[in-house]
């Protein structure tokens, strides 16, 4: 692109096409081949796209397959990168360019049959509005705008690159791919810029990336507005950028980056600019090392680049504009004879530009196909038209046939447009990489394909991509650090969800994958590990044998049923002494193998709880307990009947002799048999896994099935307690030696004592502490009963035997 002091033709002259030939029938094109209206700024890239159309039409011409005995001819205008002059170029397209308009003007056929162009979304957009009423078909061949798709608006529009609405999501899916959720974005202060962002920022929101800044930038912009932008950029943390620019908007911005030496930025571009040689073999610009954007795929078309170095201002000679490109090319004058004059003996061929790379024809492929979708298009209306009765059938209009042509190109391509005008889309994902000249070359490194299913659309060799700084390292741009398993993430108020602090779970919740928004509960059976990522089984407590308090209790209970024996034997070997006689020997006995099974019954509360020791351990501890107390309360009221019987003229031992104390401990005894009896069977305990008490732990205990069951056991027994308590308090003071009935009520005193602080502890203890608590109140009234009724007696058995003796028990000298 080089300066020519040339201004271009003013708006009310009338305009003519800077290149053609009428044939049988003509094809318009419009093309910036001048970027300014005012100061002519001749484009090689431009004027290149409008030798592509000629050659594609003289390719036609000589086919014999296609449009067989028709020839195309061309007009193409230069719309000298203005709205306005696109809009005129199209009227002329239409109407002719004749000065005055005659009365036949407006009710004539258009001048060509089809329009191909602009190259950019803005002035396409205004030469789509004016010629679309008329059906006549516009297909570009670079204007990507996705407003362009609206079929309301632009009936009769065709494209042949993709819109922006699926360039704008692939561009999201790519930042996403590498993990960028940071980024800030540069537009075109256009229809191009302000679409492609929109729809970006749209596609963007739902993978969850989040833009930092948001700029817009224009051509004809001061210098400041490139500062204030560059300044932006520079005071971001984002260190991913999306410049979504038109090619002439990008120049003035990285000439400005270039003067202020900004590297380190990881750059994305769209296909506007990141096919753009002019940008990457400029070394000034090798700051824009590891940019990645889409571009439309590259094609080969055999013969170009023997057309292209064939143009020569000789072949018309009163052609202005292939003089002023030969001046440009060569940096020579037709109006110098001397050095630095063109001779015309000059060869394109040896040059190496922009116009004679045919290394990437990426959109100069799709202005080719442009001109075969029209050529198609007219040859299924000729074929049509010549197969009907052509006085009945009114004049057929291109656009109807362009929306159902289908045909494949040279290249492999299979070209056919949707509902909306468009085509398959299909880009190359594309890397600057440096070159050996010191500038920057294109290198493939990937695909995104719209026809293929979602989760393929986009494929990436990421082994080969080379980043910002040429690095090899995947740049991150992220607003927070990811946060780890574990964790969830919480948005910072007042900023976007991209920043957010990372959040520990709770207790009982985990999260196992990175940036979890939510940590989940764990089901009730389990419960969350020390680094919160995974859920594992809760710890079932229970009271165990191989715990030191199930040992220490397990000890204690083999303690008292061993002392307990022990008492027992001594008593076996001194049964003919008075003291074991004293107070009915049998009842002795039976007390001492009840104490027994109280002890042994706490081994039941130990252990994991099933479903029969659950149903045991209250069964067995209700019925020993209250056997043993049966067997006090025999013993007190044998003391009570004992004073009475010494008093004269009773007769009251006869009505509770040996037999009626049997009946006694029997008849109490079956009582709480048959309660246990009926709760086991209305009603009985089981085992049960209680989830309430610990959040972190399973209780393992065994549920009371009738807690009326379990009470009216524990009262039973209470009551016996209390019962026999009041009859050996009445009977302490008896006058006798050996009086057992204080013992009895000591240990009565101390059952009760015992029994009554076990309730409250019973019910506020929590988990194996609960059965810890009954097993230690089952042990210690059990020791009190054995140690108060019987060491008494194994004191004078052992150590003083000159008291066992019957006047010692009587009490008489």
């Amino acid at each position: 692109m080089t300066n020519k002091p040339q201004l271009c033709r003013l708006l009310s002259q009338p305009a003519l096409p800077l290149l053609s030939t009428e044939r049988d029938i003509n094809i318009g094109a419009i093309f910036s081949i001048h970027i300014s209206a005012l100061l002519k700024i001749f484009s090689l890239r431009e004027f290149k796209f409008a030798q592509t159309l000629i050659f594609a039409i003289e390719e036609i011409n000589n086919n014999t397959q296609l449009l067989p005995g028709v020839s195309l001819g061309y007009k193409i205008y230069d719309s000298c990168g203005s709205i306005a002059q696109a809009i005129f170029s199209g009227m002329a397209l239409m109407n002719g360019y004749e000065e005055t308009l005659s009365d036949t003007s407006c009710s004539r056929p258009p001048a060509v049959n089809a329009i191909v162009g602009e190259s950019n979304s803005s002035p396409t957009i205004a030469l789509a509005s004016v010629v679309g009423p008329f059906s006549l078909p516009v297909i570009s061949h670079f204007a990507t705008c996705a407003c362009l798709s609206n079929r309301k608006r632009f009936a009769s529009f065709f494209r042949t690159i993709p819109s922006d609405y699926y360039q704008s999501r692939a561009l999201a899916q790519l930042v996403k791919h590498f993990g960028w959720t940071w980024v800030g974005t540069v537009r075109s202060r256009s229809d191009y810029g302000n679409n492609g962002i929109a729809a970006f920022e749209e596609a963007a929101k739902q993978v969850g990336i989040c833009i930092e800044y948001s700029e817009t930038i224009l051509r004809t912009d001061p210098q400041e507005q490139f500062l204030k932008t560059l300044e932006v950029i520079k005071k971001g943390t984002a260190k991913v950028v999306l410049a979504f620019v038109a090619l002439r908007d990008f120049f003035p911005l990285v000439n400005v980056i270039a003067q202020h030496n900004i590297t380190g930025i990881q750059w994305v571009g769209s296909e506007s600019w990141i096919t753009s040689r002019t940008i990457a073999e400029t070394k000034e610009y090798s700051f824009l090392s590891g940019a990645v954007g889409f571009a439309i795929a590259n094609a080969k078309l055999v013969g170009l680049r023997e057309f292209l170095v064939n143009v020569h201002p000789d072949q018309e000679p009163n052609n202005e504009l292939l003089k002023e490109f030969w001046e440009i090319a060569f940096q020579c004058s037709f109006r110098i004879s001397s050095n630095g004059g063109c001779t015309g003996s000059e060869k394109l061929a040896e040059l190496q530009n922009e116009y004679t790379d045919v290394s990437e024809l990426r959109i100069a492929n799709k202005v080719y196909t442009a001109v075969y979708a029209i050529a198609h298009t007219l040859h299924n209306i000729l074929k049509d038209f010549k197969s009907s009765n052509s006085s009945k059938v009114e004049r057929p209009t291109p656009q109807k046939y362009m929306r159902d042509v289908r045909f494949t190109v040279k290249t492999g391509e299979d070209i056919f447009f949707d509902a909306s005008g468009d085509p398959v889309a299909r880009y190359d994902l594309v890397n600057w990489q440096p070159a050996g000249n010191g500038g920057l070359q294109f290198k493939h490194v990937g695909v995104y394909d719209s026809s293929l299913p979602s989760e393929k659309h986009l494929q990436v060799n990421q082994e080969n991509v080379l980043w910002a700084g040429n690095s090899g390292q995947l740049p991150v741009s992220v607003c927070s650090e990811t946060c780890p398993p574990g964790t969830r993430k919480a948005v910072q108020k007042g900023r976007p969800v991209c920043c957010y602090d990372c959040i520990a779970c709770a207790e009982g919740e985990i999260s196992n994958g990175t940036d979890s928004s939510d940590c989940f509960p764990c089901d009730l059976e389990y419960w969350s590990n020390e680094s919160k990522d995974r859920c594992v089984l809760k710890m079932v407590e229970f009271l165990s044998y191989t715990e030191i308090m199930g040992m220490v209790l397990c000890i204690f209970s083999f303690i008292g049923v061993l002392l307990t024996a022990m008492v027992s034997f001594l008593f076996y070997l001194h049964k003919e002494t008075p003291i074991v006689r004293a107070n009915n020997s049998e009842l002795s006995f039976l007390l001492l193998f009840s104490l027994s099974l109280c002890f042994l019954c706490s081994l039941t509360f130990i252990g994991r709880p099933t479903e029969w020791s659950c149903m045991l351990r209250h069964t067995a501890f209700g019925i020993t307990f209250v056997l043993c107390i049966s067997c006090v309360l025999g013993k007190t009221i044998v003391v009570l009947m004992a004073f009475r019987a010494t008093l004269p003229g009773s007769n009251v031992m006869k009505w509770f002799g040996p037999l009626q104390q049997r009946l006694s401990v029997v008849s109490l005894t079956l009582i709480q048999v048959i309660i246990c009896v009926i709760w086991l069977t209305i009603s009985p305990p089981f085992p049960y896994m209680n989830l309430s008490y610990y959040r972190e732990k399973i209780i393992l205990e065994c549920n009371l099935g009738s807690a009326l069951g379990f009470w009216a056991v524990l009262g039973y027994t209470g009551m016996l307690s209390i019962l026999c308590f009041v009859l050996a308090f009445l009977a302490r003071k008896l006058p006798d030696n050996f009086n057992e009935a204080k013992f009895i009520t000591f240990s009565m005193l101390i059952f009760c004592a015992v029994w009554l602080t076990f309730i409250p502890a019973y019910v506020s203890s929590p988990g194996k502490f609960t059965v810890a608590v009954e097993i230690f109140a089952i042990l210690a009234s059990s020791f009190g009963l054995l140690f108060c009724i019987f060491a008494p007696k194994c004191y004078i058995i052992l150590l003083k035997p000159e008291k066992n003796t019957k006047k010692q028990m009587m009490g008489k000298s």
